[in-house]
């Protein structure tokens, strides 16, 4: 099972790497579903984490609200990604929607092109898709090469009263997409949510005891 923590800058960094998490999701802002952590940041918390063999995927997202990008957005947030990889980051976590909620493809494969041979995590952008479009874009993500999807299976919730709707899109993911779940998910419930969830990755900020 891969244990993903998601830190707010550093904090709890250290601590959650002694718990043995296997992976970050390092962000800023996590009072507005997160943003892009400072720079600084993200070169202190790689580093200490690579120096403990542990993955550090970082959130481009350059605001809370919505995820309709402007052009002018669009473009930073490929300088952050840049940015974020050359330092090391084993991958960039994002999403984008068009103003009618569909998927925003080209912001998609610019990003996914842009990554190379990193990891590329389409976030809880996600879950403001409807269903019908949510089971069509699991297969469109594989399908872009993205590698992996956040997904709490609902806009709102805890993951572990969406497990039904959940499995639905890990079984159209058809092994082509790595599913991570997150929304509510601790050290005291993973047990009872990776018996549920036909998945071995799980997210959250309370993934371990700390």
């Amino acid at each position: 099972m891969i244990k993903e923590f998601c830190a707010e800058n550093s904090q709890g960094v250290p601590e959650a790497i002694k718990a043995g998490i296997m992976r970050i999701e390092l962000c800023d802002r996590l009072d507005i579903g997160g943003t892009t952590p400072e720079r600084d940041v993200q070169e202190q918390v790689t580093h200490y984490a690579h120096q403990h063999n542990v993955k550090v995927v970082t959130m481009i997202r350059p605001r809370g609200g919505n995820f309709v990008y402007s052009d002018s957005e669009k473009e930073a947030m490929k300088a952050e990604a840049r940015y974020a990889l050359s330092i090391g980051a084993d991958g960039i976590v994002f999403g984008a929607l068009t103003p009618d909620n569909k998927v925003d493809w080209s912001f998609v494969d610019e990003m996914v092109q842009l990554a190379g041979n990193r990891q590329t995590v389409f976030h809880m952008a996600f879950d403001s898709l409807s269903k019908s479009d949510q089971l069509e874009s699991v297969k469109a993500l594989a399908d872009a090469h993205v590698t992996r999807l956040l997904t709490r299976g609902a806009a709102s919730g805890a993951a572990i009263d969406n497990a039904e709707w959940i499995n639905q899109l890990i079984e159209a993911s058809s092994g082509r997409l790595e599913i991570l779940v997150g929304g509510g998910i601790t050290a005291a419930n993973i047990d009872k949510a990776s018996t549920i969830i036909h998945t071995d990755q799980f997210h959250g900020t309370k993934i371990v005891k700390g």
